[in-house]
Parts: structure tokens; C-alpha cells; sequence
């Protein structure tokens, strides 16, 4: 079996999670990793097992034995630091939010196909076990008719830096808000026929609560709610017209519970056993690479870029820009 070397481009706590999950991976080896300050990425890479360590990035991408590089920098520089990983040549999966905004969202599905470069948005949610079966609930009719799904997503993250910082692409919106949205969408598809949204701003000047209602051309309403100053339960429940279907955790789902129209449980379903939920991403992105593909099927580019499309659209009308745009 082929062992795939991965290479870190970014060393934060989603990079510690993804090194924790990687070294359980028996296709992965942690190859490499990179951060500004060399002292870190040393640092990082003996915590994490990681063969080398460079303190510039443009050094570590000059690796012709790196297959995949694993972006975890804050949002504000997934633009820049994808493009300088597919002007080296190399494959990417990049943590979400893709990018900014959807013009440079475009930007680097352009320049990847014109090089024959796999890249993919690496948003759990879209590669989770549980987030498939999902919809073979849904379709094979346990609730009866969907029309209405609810979810709300919070955590405590004022502390965190690039979360409140408009230069890094803080906000709610691109951190959390990204997740309810997703879900909504793969469970009713790209048709939105509408966007109703409202915020709380922090003192910083990014969003802070977000409320979002998307209603569809087929009749449907997804009503999403996300905040940064509290941590909610994190659920999502879909409504059919012979009962409902709670999610618990949305954006990592762990167990799928099954109503009648009576308000009495008929089924259960748990998510398998997993290491941390991030293996998945990591997979899809290697079989993609071994089937010659560009994209993974899970979160192909038009869906990254459809959902950077609703993200610009949303904050603009919050009148929200940020300074480097």
C-alpha cells in the first residue's frame, strides 16, 4: 500500500487535530510541515511525529516528495497560501472556508484545472459517513414529504484571534455560519430562491450572531442560527409531513434520530466508529488523487463555489467588506 506524504501548511489547533487523526492513518505519513516561525514547526513536527520542519512555506512546497498539502491558516490567506502550494505544483486540501470570498474562490479552481491539480475545500460535514445516510433517509421516505429544516451551530470563540479580527476574515459567518448552510444545502440542494439574514455585531465590527432563513423554488425553508458567544446544542431537525429526523452535531453528525408524527422515537442511527471525523476529508482527497480526478465528489468545486457565492452575497448585505478587499 502506498503511504501518501502529507505536508502541513500551517501549524494551529485545527493543524494539532489533523496530525493527531493523521497518525492513526495507515495511508498517511506525516512528511512535513510549515510555519512562519521555524521554532514552531519544529516544535510541531517532533510533537507530531513529522519528518521535516521549515519556517518558510515557499521552502517546504520545493519538496518534489510531497503529495498533499493540508492548509489550515486563517481564511484571509487560504487564497494565497493555495495558490502558492498549486504554483509549486502541489495538491491541496484547504480548510474552509475556501477562501474570502467566491472571486478568489474562482481564482484557484481555475488556475488548478489549468495545471491538472486536485483541489478540494476540506468542510467535514460534506465527507461524514452519517451526512450521506442522511439523505437515503430522506429518500426513502421515513419522515414522509420534507419541507422544513432548522439548525443552529455555537461555540465560544471570542478569544480567538483570527475570529474576531476583521483582517483575518473573523466573523461568525465563515467560521461556524458555514456549517448550518452546508447542511442545509445538501439535504435541499442548490435551488435557493431566497436569502433573509440578519446579524449582531461584536466590537470588533464582525458578526457575532447570524440568523439566516433560505427559502427554495420547490417550497422548502431552511431557518439557520449560529453564534460566537454561546455554545448551543448543535442540532439540526428536519420536518416531514409523517414525522422528523433530529441531527445531533451538525457539523461533525453523531447519531441521527428518528420520530413519528406522534413525537415518539422509531430509530436510531449512529455514526461508525471514527478517529476524530477529519480521516474522511483526508481519504477522499487520496482517492481522488489516485483516480486522476481534480475534485472530490463529497464537495465538488461548483458547490465550494456556489457557497462562497451565498457567503458574499450575505455579508454584503450586512455591509460587511473586509479591509483587504
Amino acid at each position: 500500500m502506498k503511504k501518501y506524504k502529507i505536508a502541513f501548511l500551517g501549524a494551529g489547533n485545527i493543524a494539532r487535530v489533523m496530525a493527531a487523526t493523521i497518525s492513526q492513518m495507515p495511508q498517511i505519513e506525516a512528511y512535513a510541515v510549515a510555519a512562519r516561525d521555524f521554532s514552531r514547526a519544529k516544535a510541531f513536527a517532533a510533537a507530531h511525529g513529522f519528518q521535516k520542519a521549515f519556517g518558510s512555506y515557499e521552502e517546504m512546497l520545493k519538496d518534489p516528495q510531497i503529495d498533499l498539502v493540508y492548509i489550515s491558516t486563517p481564511h484571509s490567506h487560504h487564497y494565497e497560501h493555495a495558490m502558492l502550494c498549486l504554483e509549486h505544483g502541489k495538491k491541496v486540501l484547504c480548510e474552509k472556508a475556501f477562501t474570502a470570498n467566491a472571486k478568489q474562490a474562482q481564482k484557484l479552481l481555475t488556475y488548478a484545472k489549468s495545471r491538472r491539480l486536485l483541489i478540494t475545500e476540506a468542510i467535514w460535514t460534506r465527507y461524514m459517513p452519517l451526512s450521506k445516510k442522511i439523505n437515503q433517509l430522506i429518500d426513502n421516505g421515513i419522515i414522509g414529504k420534507v419541507t422544513l429544516l432548522t439548525a443552529n451551530l455555537g461555540y465560544m470563540e471570542t478569544n480567538i484571534e483570527r475570529v474576531m479580527n476583521p483582517d483575518l476574515a473573523g466573523g461568525a459567518l465563515l467560521d461556524i455560519s458555514i456549517y448550518p448552510i452546508n447542511f442545509a444545502s445538501m439535504v435541499f440542494g442548490p435551488q435557493i430562491s431566497k436569502v433573509t439574514s440578519t446579524c449582531v455585531f461584536t466590537d470588533t465590527g464582525v458578526d457575532a450572531m447570524d440568523s439566516i432563513t433560505l427559502c427554495y423554488e420547490d417550497g422548502k425553508m431552511a431557518v439557520l442560527n449560529t453564534t460566537i458567544l454561546s455554545r448551543t446544542n448543535r442540532e439540526g431537525i428536519i420536518y416531514g409531513d409523517q414525522g422528523y429526523m433530529v441531527v445531533e452535531n451538525i457539523n461533525n453528525p453523531e447519531r441521527v434520530r428518528i420520530f413519528s408524527a406522534d413525537q415518539k422515537e422509531i430509530a436510531v442511527y449512529e455514526a461508525p466508529e471514527k478517529i476524530t471525523g477529519y480521516e474522511y476529508e483526508v481519504l477522499a482527497a487520496i482517492g481522488a488523487i489516485e483516480e486522476g480526478r481534480l475534485e472530490c465528489a463529497e464537495m465538488p468545486h461548483h458547490e465550494t463555489l456556489r457557497i462562497m457565492k451565498l457567503l458574499d452575497g450575505i455579508r454584503e448585505s450586512w455591509g460587511i467588506k473586509f479591509p483587504f478587499e
